[in-house]
């Protein structure tokens, strides 16, 4: 407002009284209800009232303080508002008190006693509220051990002084009777409201708070309330609305933005967007940001949004560098945008963090995947295995996943060793079983083999590769063609696009000799690898060339 100059429009002194009348009013109305509609509206009277007699030192002052409070303009601007008012009109108490306390909000309390001075010097029997902001200025001097005995008695007279004199200032005595009353009526249909709540009639609640909502015009607190009702009575769509409203009628309310956000994330994961509109709305509060940020981050990983992901998630991480979840968040959409070397350096750092053994394991996993699939690094995916084993023996995940890289090694007797360790871990895991067959099968162990493919379908009969892969070893191992077709028809009734399977349904055949059933089956896997692409086309070509020559 200091930069800003307002051309005057004369217009007839009553009509320039009913808009003061109406920015008291609605000034008034916020002061009580604290609702940002009303806000508006005071501001918007204040600025005709300028507009239209200039010389109006009240609605300068007034406009300063909801501007004030608005934020669009600082101490500074208010205190020249507030000069701007003295200048028309220097004998103003109110002026002097609103001048006083905009001093006191810079900071300057040596000048805000003066200005309450000449407030209560012009005020009459009407000083109680000057006095006791005087009062309170007194205080925070004694407070900081910069007064003297002087001080002490001159704050106890203001004090005592002001707080008798409050008894004879109408304009206080006004407000305080309309806080009173608005009060009383909040808190009866409150009460209501939450007696038949806690007697499970939410009907009569939700009515009780309808009337709260329309007698007070309360909707930051009612249309809270209801929403509360609402998610407790399993509506989330009537909760949304409520809190919706709620926010409407007071944008400045955080606890209703994390409300929205919440909800919203909980209960409509489809509704990513706005979920991510409210988090975005909680930053400009300034308070929780690390954790607002990880929230966004994870939003944004929903949406495949991975420079986003990556962005929120760092912005998380610098604001709480020592939060080992950031770290592994940020870590993780790494991995998604496909920067690796950054992702092993915050899954490293991590797991130094170390908040818990479980969850560090779980880390150490991630980090020896990267280093087994993407880096080819084996040494240092075993290293970071088997860091996550120590933390955590029970993580059978991350043993089969050890026991996997030995494989890929070729490294037999270590990959049987650690896939039993699993199995001890979890008897009743149909992949360790599975994993170890695979194994004792590479190591020529076909009776070991074939007890634990068994014993895997047996906890899992629709688990295809056990099915496959024994019918394998009885193919290969024991030369049985006719029990083996009996696991590779049960592996393709579970999974009908398993190319393998028919793959080795075809082998089976020719192995028996039915030339026509074996080219059949090769030439139904050679139309599925078109589409999943596992074997090799000529391979399958040759096969069918050999069965005729």
């Amino acid at each position: 407002m200091t930069e800003q100059i307002l051309t005057p429009i004369y217009v007839p002194l009553n009509q320039v009284n009913g808009i003061m009348e109406k920015a008291r009013a609605a000034h008034e109305k916020y002061l009580i209800k604290q609702q940002e509609a009303d806000l508006e509206k005071a501001i918007e009277y204040y600025v005709d009232a300028i507009k239209s007699a200039p010389a109006s030192s009240e609605a300068y002052y007034r406009l300063a303080s909801l501007l004030l409070i608005k934020g669009q303009i600082s101490v500074s601007g208010a205190l020249e508002q507030c000069k701007t008012a003295l200048s028309l009109e220097p004998n103003n108490p109110n002026a002097h008190i609103y001048t006083g306390y905009f001093q006191c909000l810079n900071g300057d309390m040596s000048e805000a006693e003066k200005e309450f001075m000449l407030a209560i010097s012009n005020s009459g029997k009407n000083s109680a509220r000057p006095r006791l902001f005087l009062s309170k200025v007194l205080y925070s001097k004694i407070k900081s051990h910069r007064s003297s005995i002087k001080d002490v008695v001159k704050f106890l007279y203001y004090f005592v002084s002001g707080s008798a004199m409050i008894m004879w200032d109408c304009p206080s005595l006004k407000m305080f009777y309309k806080f009173l009353a608005n009060d009383f009526s909040v808190f009866s249909y409150m009460a209501l409201g939450e007696t038949f709540e806690k007697m499970k009639l939410f009907p009569s609640a939700l009515e009780a708070y309808n009337k709260g909502l329309e007698k007070t015009e309360q909707g930051n607190i009612f249309y809270k309330k209801m929403g509360d009702l609402a998610l407790e009575c399993d509506n989330i769509d009537a909760s949304i609305e409520y809190y919706k409203k709620a926010h409407e009628v007071n944008p400045t309310d955080r606890e209703i933005l994390i409300k929205l956000a919440t909800v919203n994330q909980t209960y409509k994961p489809e509704d990513i967007d706005s979920t991510i509109d409210y988090y975005n709305s909680l930053l400009e509060f300034g308070e929780d940001l690390d954790k607002i940020y990880y929230e966004l981050g994870h939003l944004y990983l929903k949406k495949s949004d991975k420079i986003h992901a990556v962005s929120a998630f760092k912005l998380a991480e610098e604001l709480n560098p020592e939060n080992p979840y950031y770290n592994n968040s940020l870590a993780y959409a790494y991995v998604k945008a496909e920067l690796y070397d950054d992702a092993i350096e915050y899954y490293q750092k991590a797991i130094k963090l170390n908040p818990d053994a479980e969850w560090t394991s779980i880390v150490c996993h991630a980090l020896g995947a990267i280093y087994a699939e993407i880096k080819e690094n084996c040494d240092a995916a075993e290293a970071a295995f088997n860091a996550g084993i120590i933390l955590d023996p029970n993580n059978v995940d991350i043993q089969l996943s050890l026991g996997d890289l030995y494989m890929s090694q070729n490294d037999l007797d270590k990959a049987i060793k650690t896939y039993c360790d699993a199995i001890s871990v979890d008897p009743l895991n149909f992949l360790t079983y599975a994993k170890t067959g695979l194994a004792l099968w590479e190591k020529d162990y076909l009776e070991e083999s074939v007890v634990s493919f068994h014993k895997s379908i047996e906890l899992n009969p629709d688990f295809e590769i056990a099915q496959n892969n024994l019918g394998v070893v009885y193919l290969d191992g024991y030369g049985d063609p006719k029990t083996s077709l009996e696991y590779f028809k049960r592996a393709i009734d579970i999974n009908p696009n398993y190319t393998l399977a028919y793959f080795n349904i075809a082998r089976a055949y020719q192995a028996m000799g039915d030339k026509s059933l074996a080219a059949e089956y090769y030439q139904m896997t050679m139309d599925l690898n078109k589409i999943t692409e596992e074997l090799s086309e000529k391979d399958i070509r040759q096969r069918i060339y050999k069965l005729f020559e």
